[in-house]
C-alpha cells in the first residue's frame, strides 16, 4: 500500500460502514498536538463545543461562539491527517433556519477544512439536516441529553428513564436518520433505549453515558485522561493526569525558588564555548 493511500483521511462513508460491524473509536479534540497523538488511534475526532467548559472554563456550552469553534477546528485539522474531523455548530448558529445554519456550516468547513459538522436536535432539526446534506455538508447528529438545551430542561439529566419517554427519542432518532445524517450522538440516555434506537436506525449511533449496543463511542479527552476533577459517572478515567501534571508543576516550581533554573547550564556551557 502506498503512503498516500495510508494518509487518506477516514471518509464518512467508512464512517457509516461499521454501522452493526467494528465500533467507531471517537474522542474529543481542542488542538494540534493532541490531534497528533490521537490521529492513528481514533475513527474520528469531535471538536466539541465542550471547549467551552473544558478549555475556556464556561460554565456550559452556551457562550461558545462560531469563532471560537473555528478556531480550534482549525488547530485540529492542522495536526490530524487520518481520522474524520467533525466540528459542533454551536448554540445560535444553526436554530435560525436552515439557510442559517447553511451559511455558518458552509463558513466552518471552508474555513477550517473539516468534514462535517454537528449539531443538537431530533425531528426539530430534520429539515436542517436535509437541507444541510443535500448541499454537501455531511451532518452528525445529536439526540438524548442536549447541553445547548440546558436551560429548558433544567439540568443534565439522563433521558429515556420512563417507557413513556421512548417513542419521542425513537422518532427524533428516525427523524435524524431519514433526514441525511451519516451517524448520531446518544447522550445520557438509558442503556435499553439506546439499544433500541441502535438496533432501529440505519446509521451508526455513537453513545456518550449511553450503551455498549451503540455503534461506537465518544468521550471528553480530558475527562478520560484524569484531567477533569469532577467527571460524569459513566466516565472510566484511563490516566490520572491531572495529579502528575500538578506534581511536576510544583517540583518546577522548587527548581525555580531554588534558582535551579532548568536548562540553564546547557545555555552557559554554550557561552563559556563560544
Amino acid at each position: 500500500m502506498s503512503v498516500q493511500a495510508q494518509n487518506r483521511r477516514i471518509t464518512v462513508p467508512q464512517i457509516k460502514a461499521h454501522k452493526g460491524g467494528e465500533p467507531v473509536v471517537c474522542l474529543t479534540c481542542y488542538h494540534a498536538h493532541t490531534a497528533r497523538l490521537l490521529d492513528s488511534h481514533v475513527d474520528l475526532m469531535l471538536v466539541g463545543d465542550s471547549l467551552g467548559m473544558v478549555m475556556h472554563g464556561l460554565e456550559t456550552t452556551l457562550g461558545v461562539t462560531l469563532e471560537m469553534m473555528i478556531t480550534h477546528g482549525k488547530a485540529v485539522m492542522r495536526g490530524s491527517k487520518h481520522a474524520l474531523v467533525v466540528i459542533d455548530m454551536p448554540f445560535g448558529s444553526y436554530e435560525e433556519s436552515p439557510a442559517v445554519a447553511f451559511r455558518n456550516a458552509a463558513r466552518v468547513i471552508q474555513e477550517t477544512g473539516a468534514t462535517a459538522v454537528k449539531l443538537e436536535g431530533g425531528a426539530r432539526m430534520a429539515q436542517t439536516i436535509h437541507y444541510l446534506t443535500q448541499r454537501g455538508i455531511p451532518v452528525m447528529g445529536h439526540i438524548g441529553l442536549t447541553p445547548q438545551a440546558v436551560n429548558v430542561t433544567g439540568g443534565f439529566r439522563t433521558t429515556g428513564r420512563t417507557e413513556a419517554e421512548w417513542p419521542a427519542l425513537e422518532a427524533d432518532a428516525q427523524a435524524v436518520a431519514e433526514a441525511g445524517a451519516f451517524a448520531v450522538v446518544l447522550e445520557g440516555m438509558a442503556e435499553p433505549l439506546a439499544a433500541r434506537i441502535t438496533a432501529q436506525i440505519a446509521i451508526p449511533t455513537i453513545g456518550i453515558g449511553a450503551s455498549p449496543a451503540c455503534d461506537g463511542q465518544v468521550l471528553v479527552m480530558e475527562d478520560m485522561l484524569g484531567l477533569n476533577p469532577n467527571p460524569p459517572k459513566f466516565v472510566r478515567q484511563y490516566a490520572q493526569l491531572g495529579p502528575q501534571i500538578e506534581a511536576a508543576v510544583t517540583a518546577y516550581a522548587a527548581d525555580v525558588r531554588g534558582r535551579r533554573f532548568p536548562g540553564a547550564e546547557n545555555v552557559y556551557s554554550m557561552k563559556k564555548a563560544l
